[in-house]
């Protein structure tokens, strides 16, 4: 099965680097998930689904964490790993 390397975050450079600290920012975490390194090969594809997310998460009336848990959920019933 084919897979995409990871962007690191110790070799982002530029818009990624601003971008990455955001996201770890947003999500209280110490790192940037698979899905966003995976996306930073391309900066726009990056910022477009870094808008998409924050879009989604921040927007609403259902609250971020009942999002997070639907989306648990659906990788869950799709199987996916990460």
């Amino acid at each position: 099965m084919p897979t995409i390397k990871l962007v690191a975050e110790r070799q982002a450079e530029g818009r990624v680097r601003e971008i990455f600290e955001e996201i770890k920012a947003d999500l209280g975490t110490s790192f940037v998930p698979a899905n966003f390194r995976a996306a930073a090969h391309n900066l726009e594809h990056l910022e477009a689904y870094w808008y998409q997310y924050k879009t989604i998460m921040h927007k609403g009336t259902v609250d971020a964490a009942t999002k997070e848990v639907i989306a648990m959920v659906v990788s869950a019933l799709n199987t996916c790993d990460a």
